[in-house]
């Protein structure tokens, strides 16, 4: 396996799973009513998310580009865990939205 593929597979998945983890930290956040924090870790979870999805989105460039990447076991953990954070992304911001309708 590429040493730079399996490095940029690595970093996707440390860096999309600081942003999930932020994510339902905002959940749990918001839960106990600390909007304050829920937003801070929403904005932190998606600095970590797009910086992530820059690196996933340099692979797909170089797939276009036809350079080709190999298709390898990290990087399908790496796309799944960026589908995860995005997921729990949406999900957080719904439930922000539900517990500060619920308390008004």
């Amino acid at each position: 396996m590429d040493e730079k593929l399996a490095e940029t597979c690595f970093r996707i998945i440390a860096e999309v799973g600081l942003a999930r983890s932020n994510f339902i930290d905002a959940i749990e956040a918001v839960k106990h009513g600390d909007e304050t924090e829920a937003q801070r870790l929403t904005k932190e979870g998606e600095e970590h998310f797009h910086t992530g999805h820059r690196m996933h989105s340099e692979l797909i460039q170089k797939e276009a580009n036809g350079e080709g990447v190999a298709m390898n076991l990290f990087l399908v953990h790496a796309e799944d865990i960026l589908m995860s954070a995005e997921a729990f992304k949406i999900i957080s911001q719904q439930f922000m939205d539900l517990y500060k309708e619920i308390r008004q």
